[in-house]
């Protein structure tokens, strides 16, 4: 979460929390989380999601539960950011219930209760399920504006999905190249993998699959540097 953290700070944070927790973010003294997804409702739809964040005087108190929060675990992990229902009034607008609030670690009533296994793999850094149980922060701790929080967010994930995706291309280049050892180093019934029709077409395959998709993932960078985020958002969730 850490780059995508850094890019709405960068967007969004006050002078004050740029020093106290961008700075430090991008000089890689400490670590960060974002505390978005819910186990109880869907929360593909960042609207679902219940979590309060309600201000008492120069103090918001948060309230609920999250999962996913990565990198919770980690030694430097130093504060994570909380997206709640900021204005539960019945007349609020659907995309401006909710806000961003800088929760750091160590505040009293916010608690990790487990590293949730992802499909087996148990990261050290941790995919952690944490609670807010009538945690105060204060005012300042603020992210953008009260009510921005949807907005921020779908600020915040469209660049998210393609640093995966480049990451993603990384980890398909190695795979890809231990592939090719292997075929060149094994063999079988007195020949190398290498030598098989099959094994070189799935190599190959393998091959252009990873240059269409960073083509496509080229693509999507230049429609967001050149017309914005919002220009690319079929490309983003086609490199997805």
């Amino acid at each position: 979460p850490d780059t995508g953290n850094m890019e709405i700070l960068h967007m969004f944070a006050t002078p004050e929390q740029r020093e106290r927790w961008l700075n430090p973010l991008l000089e890689g003294t400490i670590r960060s989380g974002v505390s978005i997804t819910e186990p109880d409702v869907a929360s593909s739809d960042p609207t679902n999601l219940e979590t309060t964040i309600v201000r008492d005087g120069d103090e918001f108190v948060i309230n609920g539960r999250k999962w996913f929060t990565t990198g919770a675990a980690h030694p430097a992990f130093a504060f994570t950011l909380v997206f709640g229902v900021s204005d539960s009034s019945p007349d609020a607008q659907k995309h401006r219930k909710h806000s961003f609030v800088i929760v750091p670690m160590g505040t009293p009533g916010f608690r990790i209760v487990r590293n949730v296994p992802i499909m087996h793999h148990h990261s050290p850094d941790g995919h952690c399920e944490v609670v807010f149980e009538n945690v105060r922060v204060p005012v300042t701790n603020l992210l953008g504006e009260e009510g921005a929080g949807f907005a921020i967010a779908q600020a915040r994930l469209g660049p998210g999905r393609i640093h995966h995706c480049m990451r993603t291309i990384g980890q398909c280049e190695l795979a890809l190249e231990l592939m090719c050892d292997r075929a060149l180093t094994r063999s079988t019934y007195g020949k190398k993998l290498a030598d098989n029709a099959n094994i070189q077409d799935w190599i190959a395959e393998s091959r252009i699959e990873i240059e269409q998709a960073r083509l496509l993932n080229l693509k999507a960078a230049w429609l967001m540097d050149t017309q914005g985020n919002k220009a690319a958002r079929r490309e983003i969730s086609a490199i997805k």
